[in-house]
């Protein structure tokens, strides 16, 4: 209150000063320019010179407030213009995550027309013309993409290579790949999806060339890399076996391939059990059995017993006594007793091959051991109980084959 009072005192004053210089000096104002001549008394002309000031203020007020409040229905404002593109972004993004691909495509790429850094909005509508089967849109988005924001090159390439994998375009996406892993060739991403392709593609070569760059990126968790190591050196010499035109040269390049291998990997049961089985499909039996055999020495392993049996050594007898002597202390290993019935039966011993075969289809009733049994029982005239394991065997091979119909007659 006693500031509003000290005001109008102010007020009071300033004016009264104002009043007394207006009556001692009422001043003179003369304007002429050409045939035109004002003129007027010095206080007037201040205040018609203020009150135009205050004038044009107002006017420039009114303007504004004018042009701001139909700026809210005028649909080609600023103000609405970012209100939908902000609109476009929400719904784009929502579309694209809940699967409304054309929806997404739209409103994405109408986002991306008017945002100054549309990278994403480019690559969302292209993945999601992409779904859609429109790939000359989706490639037509991500070139525009490029086109506006050139230094994110890898960034569309990636989502580009992506694209063409999903489509089922194997050969663009290694073309795209190789052309980035040249310009880039530390980079992760890049490293990840060749790794992927490759694996797609079953390009087994081509792999085993890219992990040692997988190793050194730390692409891969070391678990996840050690696995696909064993994969593809694995596929690689089963692959090895089929290169050359006769058994000879189809060896060489078994042999060729596995002395490709570290020392550490040729001791790996996976790659010795594929090298084994590649040397048996070629005819070197032998081979196969004393890899094996050493193996087995510096390390038990159920599968590697297994195929023991399937291979036939330079001696049988000898390999039947290596193979009892891991019954020692793998006496209920259901694979090592079919083994050592396979190998029995390979050194003519008859009754000892029923006992081993009986024992291991009692630790587990396998499909393979079934038709083994079945085959020496068939051939010492039990043909009854041969036929029930060949069934039994048959069953267990495919238990989809129990849900099929059959006639009346044979199901009874």
């Amino acid at each position: 209150m006693k500031r509003v009072y000290l005001l109008a005192v102010l007020a009071i004053v300033v004016a009264a000063a104002l009043g007394i210089a207006v009556a001692k000096h009422s001043g003179y104002v003369l304007i002429s320019y050409g045939s035109f001549r004002y003129q007027s008394g010095l206080w007037a002309a201040l205040g018609g010179l203020i009150g135009l000031v205050l004038g044009l203020w107002l006017l420039r007020y009114l303007v504004g407030l004018v042009l701001s409040s139909t700026g809210a229905v005028n649909p080609w404002s600023r103000r609405n213009r970012r209100r939908r593109t902000r609109i476009a972004v929400e719904q784009g993004q929502l579309d694209l995550a809940e699967g409304r691909w054309a929806s997404a495509q739209r409103h994405l790429h109408r986002a991306a027309e008017a945002e100054r850094q549309p990278l994403l909005y480019y690559l969302g509508a292209a993945r999601a013309a992409n779904e859609l089967g429109r790939t000359e849109d989706s490639d037509t988005l991500l070139e525009r993409a490029l086109e506006r924001q050139p230094q994110a090159e890898l960034a569309v390439a990636l989502t580009h290579a992506q694209l063409q994998m999903d489509r089922g375009d194997g050969d663009g996406a290694l073309e795209t790949l190789l052309a980035m892993h040249e310009r880039h060739p530390h980079n992760g991403q890049v490293l990840r999806l060749l790794q992927r392709l490759y694996l797609e593609r079953g390009d087994w070569s081509a792999l085993i060339r890219l992990l040692p760059e997988l190793r050194k990126g730390k692409v891969l968790p070391a678990s996840e890399l050690a696995d696909l190591e064993q994969r593809a050196w694995g596929h690689n010499l089963n692959l090895a076996a089929t290169r050359g035109d006769d058994a000879p040269a189809a060896r060489q390049a078994l042999e060729l391939a596995w002395q490709q291998l570290t020392s550490a990997q040729r001791q790996e049961p996976q790659l010795v059990l594929a090298y084994a089985e590649q040397l048996r499909q070629v005819g070197a039996q032998g081979e196969a059995e004393k890899a094996l055999r050493e193996a087995l020495k510096r390390q038990y392993e159920s599968h590697l017993a297994r195929l023991y049996g399937l291979v036939r050594g330079d001696d049988p007898a000898r390999q039947l006594q290596t193979a009892e002597g891991w019954l020692k202390t793998h006496p209920q290993d259901p694979s090592l007793l079919l083994t050592l019935g396979r190998l029995s039966l390979q050194n003519r011993l008859w009754g000892k091959a029923r006992d081993y075969l009986e024992s291991s289809l009692r630790l587990e009733r396998n499909p393979e051991t079934c038709a083994e049994l079945a085959r020496l029982l068939a051939s010492l005239g039990e043909v009854e109980r041969s036929n029930q394991l060949f069934q039994e065997g048959l069953g267990l091979l495919d238990e989809r084959l129990l849900a099929l119909p059959l006639p009346d007659g044979v199901r009874a």
